[in-house]
């Protein structure tokens, strides 16, 4: 099977050179004993407690603005467009800060399509997941230590299916707006993309929070938008009400079924791993 080859750009100019680097050892024991792997599940902690910090209490001061029994009108508050830009642009900022410390997942979803990828540990995946979920409630804690009138009266900014939609609409919302984010991270951390587009600087924290802010958009009429099991279940835990418990496994299963499409595309469609595992193996078999 012959090698994919690239164009040399105009001018002459050779791309970088590239070479994919090694898959994640599934089980890797070694990182329990570096320093640095602590340091990125404190940094996946902190990351995650200030995004559901700041996100939930944008929820909840956009549903005091509108409530009428405050003389609240929808035109108040930030409206679902500045809620978007609150998720969003957290995570455009969390990423930036964490990235270089522990990939700036903040999110089990991505964790999960990542570990698909073999971009991590199978022992990175579960205690990131594990942070960032504890980062969640500690989150959402702080909202309501802080503004508790608020927040149980405005349901605690929990996820939770919108009445007029069926459990397998906000299913469906739930596993695309997911796939659409982890699609973005893995193109944009893409490093055969950055060593080929090196003369285009490429910040990828920010399409990563734009895609949030735009699955936001879609999707917080239905679900009021998950796409981050942490975000759901740290919200789910505070505010402890039965119909957010009810819906919480579609904010687990969505986003973890949009997750593996995404990293099985990727990798085996558009990064052809598939194609090229089995062209090795032809060639090994024609020696």
């Amino acid at each position: 099977m012959a090698k994919d080859i690239e164009a040399e750009p105009q001018g002459g100019v050779p791309h970088k050179d590239y070479h994919d680097p090694p898959p994640a050892p599934l089980f890797d024991t070694a990182e329990l004993g570096q320093w640095s792997f602590y340091r990125a599940l404190i940094a996946e902690f902190v990351a995650t407690l200030l995004f559901l910090y700041v996100t939930v209490l944008t929820v909840i001061g956009y549903n005091a603005q509108t409530d009428p029994a405050h003389n609240g009108t929808n035109c108040d508050g930030v409206g679902i467009l500045g809620i978007a830009w609150a998720f969003g642009g957290m995570i455009f900022v969390l990423v930036y800060c964490t990235a270089g410390i522990s990939g700036g997942h903040i999110n089990p979803a991505v964790t999960f399509g990542l570990f698909l990828a073999r971009k991590v540990s199978l022992i990175r995946a579960v205690l990131y997941m594990v942070a960032q979920c504890l980062g969640a409630i500690c989150g959402v804690g702080l909202v309501k230590a802080f503004q508790k009138g608020y927040y149980n009266r405005y349901k605690g900014g929990a996820n939770m299916l919108s009445a007029g939609y069926s459990k397998g609409t906000g299913l469906g919302a739930e596993i695309i707006g997911t796939f659409v984010l982890v699609y973005t991270v893995f193109s944009a951390t893409d490093p055969k993309r950055n060593a080929r587009d090196s003369h285009v600087p490429v910040l990828a924290p920010l399409p990563i929070g734009f895609a949030v802010f735009m699955v936001h958009l879609a999707t917080i009429p239905i679900t009021g938008t998950g796409i981050n099991p942490a975000r759901s279940f740290g919200a789910a835990v505070i505010y402890n009400n039965e119909k957010a418990w009810d819906d919480q496994w579609i904010f687990w299963v969505g986003p973890f079924i949009g997750a593996a499409i995404a990293a099985i595309y990727h990798q085996f469609v558009l990064r052809a791993q598939a194609a090229k595992a089995l062209g090795s193996f032809r060639s090994s078999s024609n020696l």
